[in-house]
């Protein structure tokens, strides 16, 4: 991971308030820099159409920048570990436990 999308991973989870204390001074030192306010400034305004509480300096394109740059996100999937396989005596046990319920 390059440092810069790390750095503003960092920022992110900070405007979040979920940033872990041990990264607190790299944030700091990140939001000193113009690349790292602006960052800043980003996900707070994010954060604000999330809420509905759109800023007014939104631009007349923010929606639609804002899709464009969404949509080259990669797709997370999400993947549900498989139920252990049960033997035949558990099987039976689950089965009995079930009828007399």
């Amino acid at each position: 991971m390059d440092t810069q999308k790390k750095i503003r991973e960092h920022i992110s989870a900070l405007s979040d308030g979920e940033l872990a204390a041990i990264d607190l001074e790299l944030a700091f030192a990140a939001l000193r820099a113009a690349d790292g306010e602006q960052a800043w400034s980003t996900y707070h305004r994010i954060g604000d159409v999330l809420r509905a509480q759109a800023s007014p300096e939104l631009s007349d394109d923010f929606n639609h920048r804002l899709s464009a740059k969404l949509a080259l996100e990669p797709a997370h999937a999400v993947r549900r570990a498989p139920a252990p396989a049960q033997s035949e005596p558990e099987k039976a046990s689950a089965k009995k436990v079930a009828t007399t319920s």
